[in-house]
């Protein structure tokens, strides 16, 4: 739960904007689309392997010119 003080005579838009920076910060969306599909934990490694290898063969590209 997030808890936003705000101050008195501080006007809706400002402390509106403190909830959204701070919304954002903690990540509560990206935790929900992550707990929205549940993925094998053989297929989240292959996945993460995959994405290493793409980046190791960009980089090597790179490096090359």
């Amino acid at each position: 739960m997030l808890i936003i003080p705000v101050k008195d005579g501080e006007s809706i838009d400002r402390a509106l904007k403190k909830f959204k920076k701070k919304f954002d910060r903690v990540g509560i969306m990206k935790a929900l689309r992550k707990r929205k599909q549940f993925t094998k934990p053989s297929v989240a490694r292959r996945n993460e392997i995959q994405k290493a290898v793409k980046k190791r063969q960009y980089l090597e590209g790179q490096e090359l010119f």
